[in-house]
């Protein structure tokens, strides 16, 4: 794997400031995503209580649909991957509001926001009441979503308030999970819980912020990051919603743009980002006649694949390929393994490190992790 030269304007120095990074906004945003362990083990005593088994009640569902945006979309992707292929009922993200028009009384509706105020999951919690259908709510406490479950007699699964919202990531997926495992739709076990919730503590040891950007894997990769544009690839079902919830990270934690996706659908068409001006075509340090200043300051693609060994050979095989494919182009290429003997254990060891390389990604350029001002703007436009 090659590394990147951090641009000369960020100082990879700020990252190893204790200091710094113990103040406001930056000691905030790290204790969040280090209580990543924490939230599992949390949401798993605030589920056990919300009687989910009753669901269970009327049998198999024809259908479930996860319905929320943001964080909430990649809880339903999440459902969906850990119970993999051999699920036998189809589990669909629905983002936008309301639900599909051929959900009814057969089928599940969980609706998700962690503020209990998102339109999208309110819209389809009375959508889904309003046809029949059974219903989960997860969200804040005392909110209108939790209203809406108690007035349809549903399921109610309280998340704590958290901010930002995105960092209750894990709140969320608890609750849904155990819906499906309610359901006989998904294994997930005491013990994959209690693994995974270790896996997400280790994993928040590894990215402390007292250990220095050589040994500390989430400072290492905001730093190989850095003056780059991310491409986040998973090898796996699993592991393409590890890298779609990296890049919504980071564009909410550092305001950077990435490409993130599929490897599968990547080796189809995206591959070709490879060959363009920010990947093959942009001057290499290592051409004779490049202006080597010029070229220390070029915009380049740096490849990221999050690396599932459960896949087939042929999804390995891929991986390698395309691995090899970046490399002769002379693109920087990180890899993350997934690691663990559960799915939901393989998927925390995907998004931990992620998470804290989105902050000090951020913390690097000088900027806030917490606040987003484009979508605080954007909301007071379309505020009538």
């Amino acid at each position: 794997m090659t590394h990147s030269a951090i641009p000369e304007e960020l100082d990879e120095v700020r990252l190893d400031d204790v200091q710094l990074l113990s103040r406001g906004s930056a000691d905030e945003m790290l204790r969040s995503v280090a209580a990543a362990g924490a939230q599992v083990r949390e949401a798993a005593v605030l589920t056990a209580d919300a009687h989910l088994h009753t669901l269970a009640d009327d049998g198999r569902p024809r259908a479930l649909v996860v319905a929320g945006v943001g964080t909430a979309a990649r809880v339903g992707e999440a459902l969906a991957a850990v119970a993999g292929s051999r699920c036998t009922v189809p589990v669909l993200s629905h983002l936008s509001a309301g639900i599909p028009g051929w959900v009814g009384a057969a089928d599940v509706v969980i609706a998700v926001s962690a503020s209990g105020h998102g339109p999208e999951a309110l819209a389809a919690a009375e959508a889904a009441a309003h046809r029949g259908a059974r219903l989960v709510a997860v969200g804040a406490a005392d909110s209108p979503l939790q209203a809406t479950a108690e007035r349809a007699h549903a399921v109610f699964v309280p998340v704590p308030p958290r901010r930002p919202a995105r960092v209750s990531f894990w709140g969320l997926v608890v609750p849904v999970l155990m819906a499906g495992r309610a359901l006989g739709l998904v294994s997930v076990t005491e013990a994959d819980l209690a693994e995974t919730a270790a896996r997400l503590d280790s994993d928040a040891q590894r990215c402390r912020a007292s250990l220095d950007a050589v040994v500390n894997a989430g400072k290492s990769l905001a730093v190989d990051l850095a003056g780059n544009i991310p491409v986040i690839w998973g090898s796996s079902r699993l592991a393409a919603v590890a890298a779609t919830r990296f890049a919504d990270q980071l564009a909410a934690n550092a305001h950077y743009p990435a490409v993130s996706g599929s490897l599968v659908e990547a080796s189809r068409a995206r591959v070709g980002l490879l060959d363009g001006v920010f990947g093959a075509q942009a001057a290499s340090p290592d051409d004779l006649f490049a202006d080597r200043e010029q070229a220390q300051h070029e915009t380049r693609l740096r490849l990221v694949i999050f690396r599932d060994e459960a896949e087939s050979a042929i999804g390995i095989h891929r991986a390698e390929a395309v691995v090899e494919l970046a490399s002769t182009r002379g693109i920087g290429v990180n890899i993350l393994p997934a690691e663990g003997m559960s799915p939901l254990e393989r998927l925390a060891s995907l998004v931990t490190v992620p998470d804290f390389a989105s902050v000090y990604l951020a913390l690097l350029h000088g900027m806030d992790p917490i606040t987003v001002p484009a979508v605080s703007d954007l909301k007071d436009a379309m505020t009538p």
